[in-house]
């Protein structure tokens, strides 16, 4: 059994077919693809088949689709020769490829970059010599440092390929760029106190820890034009470590907040694991509810739309109650967050968005791990 409910079609067509805009990009409908990694890239060149992957899930409806993450350019960037980098002339022409056949089947995208920071071990590719960076060089859940603190030099390259990569993707058209803040990569290593241990003005409070991505926004601005829509997408929760916070309260996280906006972020994509669970207590509003209601800004929310029960009681080995369309239609309505992120419901389905839209949930098929080995 599917986590959507048989609502009218004419109420999610109604609500989830209408445009939004994130800074100068008019976005079709409600609906985005989230970002996913996948290592179908050779070389880190996303080829014919990835453009197809993605076109297809365009045609059927979705209106944004945020790619899987991407590498900037810096050696300690990866840790994969498969997975597609955002830097070089044969990457590049694939990823133009890419947005040309996303806007032929009238989606918008946006590239998602990206850097692992820590997460990186030293002698994987795509560049074995380089070391693991990070703000400390502490891995999550460490207390002794296994690679490289970075040095201002460092940071400033690091902030750089961030711009270069944005410069690119507006050159070879794309619609925007999302920066990857979450998860427990390198900007998110820098936003959380677990892992950001620094004494200079990149640690010590939530607001002095913000200033690393801060500065790569603003970098960004500057670099793309003032129309060219900035994402960020950051979460509390990191991959090794479901229950760390940034933020145990909404002042919290307007801390966090507030500098990134300033910068010059447009829409922020707040990644949880459950929409539908409240951040903090006294309010039903999830995590990029309350991101909209601290800064205004477009907000883009994600996590288990359209998995059913039985996959999440057996995902990281946690039950949870289920909710279906007809709440998420209700936040939409209630103008809680503008969009909503589908992953692996449509990993395994790229028709997902034609179907909800057209009512045709009977038809929706629960997900899948088998779909991760597919570009299908």
């Amino acid at each position: 059994m599917t986590a959507i409910s048989a609502e009218p079609t004419s109420r999610a067509a109604r609500i989830l077919s209408r445009p939004t805009t994130i800074n100068g990009l008019t976005v079709p409908n409600r609906i985005a693809m989230a970002p996913m990694t996948r290592a179908f890239s050779p070389g880190g060149v996303p080829g014919a088949d990835v453009a197809s992957y993605y076109s297809r899930r365009a045609a059927a409806g979705v209106g944004l689709i945020v790619t899987e993450g991407t590498y900037v350019g810096h050696d300690s960037a990866g840790q994969s020769d498969s997975i597609p980098r955002f830097h070089g002339e044969e990457q590049l022409a694939g990823w133009a490829k890419v947005a040309e056949e996303v806007h032929a089947a009238g989606g918008t995208i946006v590239p998602q970059l990206w850097h692992i920071g820590m997460v990186r071990e030293q002698g994987q590719p795509p560049y074995a010599d380089a070391p693991a960076v990070g703000p400390s060089g502490l891995r999550i859940g460490a207390d002794e440092p296994t690679g490289k603190a970075m040095t201002q030099r460092d940071l400033d390259d690091v902030i750089g390929a961030f711009a270069e990569a944005a410069a690119a993707a507006e050159r070879i058209g794309f619609d925007g760029v999302e920066l990857h803040g979450a998860h427990g990569y390198l900007l998110d290593q820098f936003l959380w106190e677990g892992t950001n241990r620094r004494t200079d003005s990149y640690g010590g409070d939530p607001v002095a820890r913000t200033k690393f991505a801060a500065e790569i926004v603003a970098a960004v601005r500057e670099t793309v034009s003032p129309d060219f829509p900035i994402i960020f997408r950051y979460s509390q929760w990191k991959q090794e470590a479901y229950r760390a916070r940034l933020a145990e309260t909404p002042q919290e996280l307007e801390a966090v907040l507030a500098p990134l906006s300033a910068a010059g972020v447009d829409a922020f994509h707040a990644s949880t694991r459950r929409y539908w669970l409240p951040e903090f207590d006294g309010s039903d509003l999830n995590l990029a509810g309350w991101t909209k209601k601290l800064t205004g800004k477009t907000t883009i929310t994600v996590g288990s739309v359209g998995l059913d029960g039985d996959f999440l009681r057996g995902f990281a080995g946690e039950g949870s109650p289920v909710k279906g369309i007809d709440d998420l239609l209700d936040s939409l309505e209630r103008e809680e967050f503008d969009l909503v992120a589908v992953g692996r419901a449509l990993l395994q389905d790229p028709q997902w968005a034609a179907k909800v839209l057209d009512g045709r949930f009977e038809e929706l098929a629960p997900y899948e791990a088998s779909a991760l080995a597919t570009l299908s």
